[in-house]
């Protein structure tokens, strides 16, 4: 089996961990600190908080940007559901707007449209790896006072026109779950560039402590502990070398599926560096079938994702509504094939005559 995700983890991951166990400072300390400093840097951030996921990242953002309960945050219905949950833990609530149908981001002109007098903040997700348009939201967001939070899980060494993603909006979240580009295991980064917001973010983080056993909000323990820590400092070293081997896999899987009937493989928009996350093609018909076919014959795939989020039932029942077509086309199209930086040129062949013999069965 080619397997869909496979995290790296070499000696040296395994020697910073032990170097830790061996420490006893387990729990959040110096290697969180050089971790957070480090990824600030790499970021082009300046400020940068770790968490213990992608999930508490957001919302401590969520949280540090002031949205309580019965404010609206404008974000996608075509993302994994951490990115809604993350809102609702406010007792916000999540309005849809609907993606390009090219890149399967937040699309900047359907914004607008879902402002009222409760939004307080958009979140984009920067989807597969590739930048969102921030450009248009920014203006957007300037325009209506609200602010912006990225939600960039999936993005880690991704840029737009120049800039960093995680730089661009009042924060940006990652996480490092074992299939993101890079890991700790578990754990997330909340950055910033503003001073007070990245304040308010640690004392979310850190039960709202603004000194030791001071407590000035409400918080949680949404800490990083240096085990984890300790893995992201060589992931991080590691990354932009993982991020080129994932666009070159991307580019010769594209190149070998270009001319396949029943298949549009991905666009990447002008002036960004896509990580690749995923690599996520779009299927003509009976999606389903096509993904059996391709695990009956060894080849791991993804559905990201198959239901919007205004469809699960959690949401219909608490009465989340979207419209938002475009999405819900992608939900029933989309597969994401392996991409990972592990594969071989003759795994890559084996997908592409795979997929090629499934189209010309199924599609």
């Amino acid at each position: 089996m080619i397997n869909i995700a496979k995290p790296i983890i070499s000696n040296e991951e395994i020697e910073a961990v032990t170097e830790v166990l061996k420490s006893g400072m387990l729990a959040q300390g110096p290697k969180v600190a050089e971790f957070q400093e480090k990824f600030a840097k790499y970021s082009e951030s300046k400020h940068a908080i770790a968490t213990s996921s992608g999930t508490t990242a957001l919302h401590t953002a969520i949280v540090a940007a002031g949205i309580e309960a019965g404010d609206e945050v404008i974000t996608t219905p075509f993302t994994f559901a951490a990115t809604s949950n993350s809102i609702l833990y406010s007792n916000a609530k999540p309005v849809y707007a609907d993606i390009n149908p090219e890149t399967f981001n937040l699309n900047p002109e359907k914004i607008e449209e879902k402002i009222t007098d409760k939004t307080k903040a958009i979140i984009p997700v920067h989807l597969y790896g590739q930048p969102a348009d921030m450009d248009p939201i920014l203006e957007i967001a300037e325009k209506h006072d609200l602010k912006v939070i990225e939600d960039a899980a999936q993005a880690h060494g991704a840029i737009y026109k120049g800039k960093k993603i995680g730089s661009l909006g009042d924060f940006g979240c990652f996480s490092f779950y074992p299939t993101k580009n890079m890991t700790t295991g578990e754990g997330g980064m909340v950055t910033t560039n503003d001073d007070d917001l990245a304040e308010k973010a640690g004392m979310v983080r850190a039960h709202g402590e603004s000194k030791r056993y001071e407590q000035s909000l409400l918080g949680y323990n949404y800490r990083m502990t240096d085990i984890a820590a300790s893995i992201g400092l060589v992931q991080l070293k590691h990354i932009d070398e993982f991020n080129k081997k994932r666009n070159e896999n991307a580019k010769y899987l594209s190149e070998g599926l270009s001319d396949v009937n029943g298949i549009t493989t991905p666009k990447i928009d002008d002036d960004v560096t896509h990580v690749f996350h995923q690599y996520t093609i779009r299927v003509s018909k009976d999606r389903d079938a096509f993904k059996q076919y391709l695990t009956d014959n060894e080849i791991g795939t993804g559905v990201h994702y198959p239901i919007v989020l205004y469809k699960q039932p959690y949401y219909q029942n608490i009465g989340l509504t979207g419209d938002c077509p475009e999405a819900e086309l992608a939900a029933s199209q989309v597969i994401s094939l392996p991409v990972h930086p592990s594969l071989t040129t003759s795994e890559l062949d084996t997908i592409i005559e795979t997929v090629k013999k499934g189209s010309e069965e199924l599609l």
